[in-house]
C-alpha cells in the first residue's frame, strides 16, 4: 500500500478568485516535487462540466450558479489545471462533477489501481473540495494528511476551524515544509 498526493481544483477557474499567489504556487510545486522524488503518484483533480451542463441539477445551489454564469465548461480555460503543476512526471488528471474529488470521477479506481491507502490532500477551497474529500476519504478508510498551507479559502475563519479542529479528527494536518513523504 502507498500514498498519493491529490492537488485539487488548482485550476484557472479558482486560483485567481481565491488569491493564489506566486508564493502559494512555489509551495505547491515544491510539495509536488517532493512527492515525485519519493515515487508518490500525483493526482491533479479538477472540476468541469459538459456543454449544456447535463450533470447539473437546478436543486444544486452551488453548481446551478456555475451553470447560470456559464463557468467551468470542459475545454475552456477555467477548467484547465495551472500549467505549473503539469510537470510531465506522470501526474494523473482526474475530472470530477461535484465538490468531493470522488463524486462523478474515476478517482477511486485510479487509487485502487495504484494500491493507495493514504491520501495527502491540498486544494482550493478548504471548505469545499478539501472538506468534502476529507470526509468521503475517511468514510472510505483512507489514511489522511492535509497540507494546510496548500489549502485556500475565501473565509479565513472557515479555513482556520477546518485545519485546527475538523481535519485533525480524520488525519494529520501539516505544513508543506514539514511534510515528509
Amino acid at each position: 500500500m502507498g500514498k498519493a498526493l491529490l492537488l485539487m481544483d488548482i485550476q484557472h477557474g479558482t486560483t485567481g478568485r481565491y488569491g493564489a499567489t506566486d508564493e502559494y504556487f512555489d509551495r505547491v510545486v515544491a510539495t509536488q516535487a517532493k512527492a515525485e522524488a519519493a515515487g508518490i503518484p500525483v493526482i491533479l483533480v479538477r472540476v468541469g462540466f459538459s456543454r449544456g451542463y447535463p450533470e447539473v441539477s437546478e436543486r444544486n445551489k452551488s453548481f446551478a450558479a456555475v451553470k447560470k454564469a456559464g463557468n467551468l465548461v470542459l475545454g475552456e480555460s477555467s477548467t484547465e489545471v495551472d500549467p505549473r503543476l503539469l510537470r510531465g512526471n506522470g501526474e494523473v488528471l482526474v475530472t470530477k462533477k461535484r465538490i468531493s474529488a470522488f463524486a462523478g470521477s474515476d478517482l477511486l479506481e485510479v487509487l485502487r489501481a495504484r494500491d493507495v491507502d493514504h491520501l495527502v490532500l491540498a486544494g482550493i477551497a478548504t471548505g469545499g473540495v478539501v472538506l468534502s474529500t476529507v470526509r468521503q476519504a475517511a468514510d472510505l478508510d483512507f489514511q489522511l494528511t492535509v497540507v494546510s498551507d496548500l489549502c485556500l479559502d475565501l473565509d479565513e475563519e472557515v479555513h482556520r476551524v477546518l485545519v485546527e479542529k475538523v481535519f485533525p479528527r480524520h488525519g494529520d494536518v501539516v505544513l508543506s515544509d514539514d511534510w515528509t513523504p
